[in-house]
């Protein structure tokens, strides 16, 4: 008896999309299920009073993201379309914003580091890029600092005024937790952050491409995935159905819950939960000197890790003459924030951000929450030790994507593990003709 479906991908976010797409180019018939009422899921984009408002992530690589690139040129987007920011990230230290954070000239002008600590770095980022190779970005399990955390590899300055504030406050993560391995890698790989891009008309532009190209039903949540001897099945709100392959496109823990079978690397992948608060501003601010972005130390504020100025990412996200700006909690905030209502939420975090950007509680209009019970993937040793066996698996009925597939923060992760998946099953046999 022939199956209801020939792939099933469980999630809408641009992991699931990307799946979809590049497993429809192989012929394969495809349908894309998303339990929510909008695509995109943590590259979202929400548009309102003529402010573009990324509720998720910000920004992508020109470098390091070459998954990304590919899906860009395949869906015809122009340069204009991902555009250079064009400015600099800068870090708080003794009461003042730090430019030229993760850019070469930072070396120079000290971006926040003493001397000692800018030495160390430079030790320890060209003992790396020496070693290139061994920091695929592909391969997290296999770089030489094993699972060895971003706190046991860095100390004093160059963990509390680069490492913490980049991977505590951008990544969510604990950095006594989180391996260090990949986190280089990712470093290595994207390069200056002078070179980061963002889509011009919100960081949903890719997923909104590619679901104008694959069948999607939204609104229909996914209750359980189970393997059977030909193939797999789910639950698609209460109907049954059969596939021969079913693609998990959700953070591990969720596949966890819907698929009892899944690998131990999937049972073994963490989530740190992640607040943000973006503010729709009656006019730009001033202060952090030409920089976009500015990263808070935890040992400097317990509250607010980061922020983020939109209007100065592309002046198209907000309307002529208003301002963005873009507030993001500390790991250890989130828990006591997440008990709290929106207005709670957003006076907290407006308050903390006044010290950083003078006026913002004044030009304050209106502000939009984003609460994510799964933020980003943090490698874990446990994680990391499961990791080469899962990637080592032959093709199954359930296949899994994410960024947390190669334990990697970024959107660059979640497209480049459906080209992955993609070609694991281009070597599965299947009749069916591409449609919709």
């Amino acid at each position: 008896m022939s199956p209801d479906l020939d792939v099933a991908v469980v999630g809408a976010g641009i992991a699931g999309l990307a799946a979809a797409y590049r497993l429809r180019a192989q012929g394969r018939s495809v349908h894309v299920f998303e339990s929510g009422e909008h695509i995109g899921g943590r590259m979202r984009t929400e548009r309102r009073d003529g402010y573009l408002a990324d509720t998720g992530a910000e920004m992508i690589g020109s470098t390091g993201y070459p998954a990304t690139w590919r899906l860009i040129e395949d869906l015809r987007l122009t340069d204009a379309e991902v555009p250079l920011i064009g400015a600099d990230l800068a870090v708080w230290r003794d009461g003042k914003a730090r430019g030229h954070v993760g850019d070469p000239i930072g070396l120079l002008t000290g971006a926040g580091l003493g001397v000692p600590a800018r030495l160390t770095l430079l030790g320890l980022l060209g003992g790396a890029a020496a070693r290139r190779r061994a920091y695929d970005v592909d391969t997290p399990e296999a770089t030489p600092l094993g699972d060895r955390t971003i706190a046991e590899i860095s100390r004093g300055d160059l963990h509390d005024y680069l490492f913490q504030p980049l991977a505590g406050g951008y990544f969510g993560w604990d950095t006594a937790q989180a391996c260090a391995g990949p986190f280089l890698s990712h470093t290595l790989a994207v390069g200056a952050t002078k070179t980061f891009r963002t889509f011009r008309d919100g960081m949903d532009t890719l997923a909104l491409r590619l679901a104008d190209q694959v069948e999607v039903s939204t609104g229909v949540p996914v209750r359980e995935v189970v393997t059977t001897d030909t193939g797999a099945r789910l639950v698609a709100d209460r109907t049954p159905l059969t596939a021969r392959t079913i693609v998990m496109a959700v953070p591990a823990p969720l596949a966890v819950t819907l698929h009892g079978g899944a690998p131990e690397y999937v049972r073994r992948c963490e989530y740190r939960p992640m607040v943000k608060v973006v503010c729709l501003l009656s006019r730009p601010l001033d202060g952090l000197g030409r920089s976009f972005a500015l990263a808070v130390p935890e040992v400097e504020n317990q509250v607010l890790a980061g922020l983020v100025v939109d209007d100065r990412k592309h002046l198209g996200r907000v309307p002529v003459d208003r301002g963005m700006v873009s507030l993001v909690a500390t790991p250890a905030a989130v828990p006591g924030l997440l008990e709290q209502t929106d207005d709670e939420i957003s006076r907290t975090l407006v308050a903390h951000a006044e010290k950083y950007l003078p006026g913002i509680a004044l030009a304050l209009r209106d502000t939009i929450v984003t609460r994510f019970e799964h933020g980003l993937p943090m490698p874990t040793p446990a994680a990391l030790n499961a990791r080469a066996e899962f990637a080592g698996r032959p093709p199954a009925a359930v296949e899994y994507v994410g960024d947390w597939y190669a334990m990697r923060p970024s959107s660059e992760a979640a497209v480049r593990s459906a080209e992955l998946v993609a070609e694991r099953l281009s070597v599965v046999d299947s009749p069916a003709v591409a449609r919709g």
